[in-house]
């Protein structure tokens, strides 16, 4: 009886260690880990060139590192405006990656605000030599001290002026015109010597406020006002190219530092790619659309 119940038991355990051995052959691999979604805001709407490189960028990434992540690029200030999707970037907030206008950067880096001086650029080529440089280099290494890392710098344009007023020759034509500025002590100090009334808004309220006379005018690059349809609400178009704007690529910079190096080195590539597409892009935007503005009657 004991023999017997040893064999038993015996054949028990054998039992159960193949079963456990079989079910232990069968186990899947882990689950891949999900992928990291990265949202990236627009200020502007899904025709415009920094939309487009934006667009192209999450393209380039998820191609190259599939399933790892999720990129989502949002329009036309779905995620708040260039100030508040920055600061958000920056706090790691809900929003991961921002391309925004210089001047929202301002109050965090002073010296930013050199790039929005009047007449400081001849043409784009010599915004290029300054941004894609040393200096472009020393202001992305002292803002990353602030929590933003610089993918790449865009382009917005030389700023042109519209307004529904008047046409405007001369300075003394822009007596007390209101014209929609950004917030940014140089633009309101340019426009007010020049005699103008400046009243900053978000970019998102601007077509409303010349369509309800709230503003007479705004200055914006011409790719921006074509697309926006400004001409629907503005007669008056001067191509004072009074000052050269980039836009620039953030990504939350602790974000950034916790991906892989191989990772960091595609994405870095894939800016500086998408940024090539949108200089380019705006640049032949910025030359054929000021002849559409002429033809949908703007003088």
């Amino acid at each position: 009886m004991k023999k017997y119940l040893l064999m038993s038991l015996a054949a028990m355990i054998s039992f159960g260690a193949s079963s456990a051995f079989a079910e232990g052959g069968q186990e899947k691999s882990a689950a891949p880990a999900p992928a990291v979604v990265i949202k990236i805001s627009n200020g502007v709407n899904e025709l415009h060139p920094t939309y487009l490189a934006t667009k192209k960028f999450a393209d380039l990434v998820m191609a190259k590192l599939p399933g790892k992540y999720d990129i989502q690029v949002y329009a036309n200030a779905q995620l708040g405006d260039d100030v508040r999707a920055t600061e958000s970037v920056r706090m790691g907030g809900g929003v991961e990656m921002v391309a925004t206008s210089a001047s929202p950067l301002a109050g965090l880096l002073p010296q930013l605000m050199v790039l929005d001086l009047p007449f400081l650029f001849p043409t784009e080529k010599a915004a290029d030599a300054v941004l894609d440089g040393p200096i472009g280099a020393k202001m992305a290494a002292n803002l990353e001290a602030k929590g933003l890392k610089i993918l790449a710098y865009y382009e917005n344009g030389f700023r042109q002026l519209t307004n529904s007023a008047r046409d405007v020759h001369a300075p003394s034509d822009l007596k007390g015109l209101k014209i929609r500025t950004m917030e940014n002590p140089i633009h309101l100090a340019t426009w007010k010597a020049l005699g103008a009334n400046p009243t900053p808004m978000p970019f998102s309220e601007v077509f409303t406020a010349m369509q309800q006379k709230t503003i007479d005018g705004q200055e914006n690059p011409i790719p921006t006002i074509y697309l926006s349809k400004f001409n629907e609400v503005q007669k008056f178009v001067t191509l004072t190219g009074h000052v050269y704007g980039p836009h620039i690529l953030l990504i939350n910079k602790k974000m950034f530092d916790a991906f892989p190096a191989e990772d960091q080195k595609i994405m870095l590539a894939a800016a500086q790619e998408s940024a090539i597409f949108q200089r380019a892009t705006n640049r032949k935007m910025n030359s054929d659309y000021v002849d559409s503005l002429r033809n949908a009657g703007m003088t």
